[in-house]
């Protein structure tokens, strides 16, 4: 049994690729007691985080050419910002379609991901007022397709 628990350590850390394979094998031929589960255990937690920081990351640039095409006069920005923000909108959208419960924690991380993104704008464009606070009602849907600049 050691001698499996030290291979599977080894083969975890030198080929990731050939662990992932061995222990999808396993998974499939219910081969538990070879199972590596402390690694595994770890990549799903892995894979739970990276959903999450896709999510923030995505909502950031999303909130932050929001911010832009609202409050910066630039008109030959606007259609470049428009573009992300749809683009960014999509992506989210599939991620939450992909893993609805990610839905609870948009709304939880939405007022701290808002101060990220203006403290990014406010850099950018010094010049430019941008509210301290969120002026919109940020719901899912809306935030996912409301045109915020034509209200």
């Amino acid at each position: 049994m050691t001698t499996n628990i030290e291979t599977t350590d080894i083969l975890y850390e030198c080929d990731f690729l050939a662990w992932c394979e061995r222990t999808v094998t396993q998974l499939k031929t219910k081969d538990i007691e070879n199972l590596d589960f402390e690694h595994l255990i770890e990549e799903i937690e892995t894979l739970g985080k990276s959903e999450r920081r896709e999510l923030r990351n995505r909502l950031l640039v999303l909130i932050s050419h929001i911010l832009k095409r609202m409050y910066v006069n630039s008109h030959e920005n606007f259609n470049g910002w428009e573009v992300t923000i749809v683009e960014q909108r999509k992506q989210i959208q599939v991620l939450l379609k992909e893993s609805p419960s990610l839905k609870p924690y948009l709304a939880q991380i939405f007022t701290q991901v808002y101060l990220d993104a203006l403290d990014i704008v406010s850099v950018e464009y010094k010049q430019t007022q941008f509210p301290e606070t969120w002026q919109f009602d940020y719901k899912t849907d809306l935030l996912l397709s409301s045109k915020y600049w034509e209200s």
